[in-house]
């Protein structure tokens, strides 16, 4: 039986639990699944694609089915390269469905053989990003209720030093 296996690509800075939450929901549908920290040239990020990727893999280290990469280039060149036939994105909102909707009709045209998932965050991380997550951090406010134990603690050091 072939295996169904999905990358969810993102910047990750920093991972949250909204960003857990889908993985966990991905794995119910995914036999393995390659969350991959991508370059946005027209994102400044806190943390860099080292830090993430550390970041995530200690977070879903529990999973054995998830693996932790970085890509520069196409999300659709990354996901042929690894045998990906899906992307996985988050939804949170209308807002979010617009860009998505845009990017997996894109990503079809340049790759007809790899499709997206959408999937909805639980209702108790629908709020959560990693904007708000560093904003929370950057005016002292505790933010482990957001992101794992490791990425609170350097968001902490990060805007207290």
């Amino acid at each position: 039986m072939k295996k169904r296996k999905a990358i969810y690509p993102g910047s990750f800075d920093p991972i949250t639990f909204g960003h857990l939450d889908l993985i966990e929901r991905a794995l119910e549908l995914f036999d393995e699944i390659v969350v991959v920290v991508a370059s946005n040239p027209s994102k400044k990020t806190l943390f860099t694609a080292e830090e993430r990727m550390c970041f995530i893999r200690d977070a879903v280290k529990k999973y054995s089915h998830v693996t932790v990469e970085s890509w520069d280039g196409l999300t659709v060149d990354f996901a042929r390269k690894s045998g990906a036939s899906m992307v996985i994105r988050g939804i949170r909102a209308t807002s979010d469905f617009d860009y998505e909707f845009q990017m997996a009709l894109t990503n079809r045209q340049l790759a007809p053989e790899v499709d997206t998932v959408f999937l909805m965050p639980s209702e108790s991380h629908f709020y959560l990003s990693s904007r708000v997550a560093k904003e929370i951090a950057q005016l002292q406010g505790n933010v482990t209720d957001y992101v794992p134990k490791m990425v609170a603690k350097r968001l902490t050091k990060k805007f207290r030093s």
